[in-house]
């Protein structure tokens, strides 16, 4: 059993012979249960594994955040990578942002969040916030500002989770194949 990178859930991975392609996952108390084929290598064991976790945390985050809970997780986050120093005096979703994930207004304290995150991972959301948040203290994007956030231990996968977001846009959507 290996340790998931959030610290709330431990995991648990079950082979099965019965199991020839399909992966799943679920959460049972404090471990997230991940059941796979037994043919399975350990590479695509571990790959699996976090793709399952971050679609169960997409899911849970989905169900889980209003304007209120975005409000209460930013003021967590600033305090636990902060020191509490930023203040926002709102934070809420917004649907008229296409084209960016978050912003910050400084002189207001103002924060919008972009509705195209609901669904993601926690962390990513975590890191939008906190890359707003960062902006409440340092209003560019300079030296100062980026080396705020390197506390977050998951800036780079979220920044990494983004861009493929945004590439994945970009692709030619290729017509579904009807089935007969």
């Amino acid at each position: 059993m290996s340790a998931d990178p959030s610290p709330r859930f431990a995991v648990e991975v079950r082979r099965s012979a019965r199991r020839s392609r399909t992966v799943s996952a679920y959460r049972e108390g404090d471990r997230t249960i991940v059941l796979i084929p037994a043919r399975m290598s350990e590479a695509e064991e571990q790959r699996w594994v976090g793709v399952m976790l971050d679609k169960l945390a997409a899911q849970e985050s989905k169900r889980a955040l209003g304007d209120d809970d975005l409000t209460e997780r930013a003021t967590q986050l600033s305090g636990q990578y902060f020191d509490g120093r930023a203040k926002p005096a709102s934070v809420r979703w917004v649907t008229n942002q296409n084209t960016r994930w978050g912003s910050c207004t400084p002189s207001e304290g103002s924060i919008r969040l972009s509705h195209r995150l609901q669904g993601m991972p926690e962390y990513v959301i975590d890191y939008v916030l906190l890359h707003e948040l960062a902006h409440l203290l340092v209003p560019g994007h300079g030296a100062r500002f980026w080396q705020l956030l390197e506390a977050y231990p998951r800036t780079e996968r979220a920044r990494g989770y983004l861009e493929g977001v945004v590439a994945a846009d970009r692709l030619p959507h290729l017509p579904k194949a009807r089935e007969q």
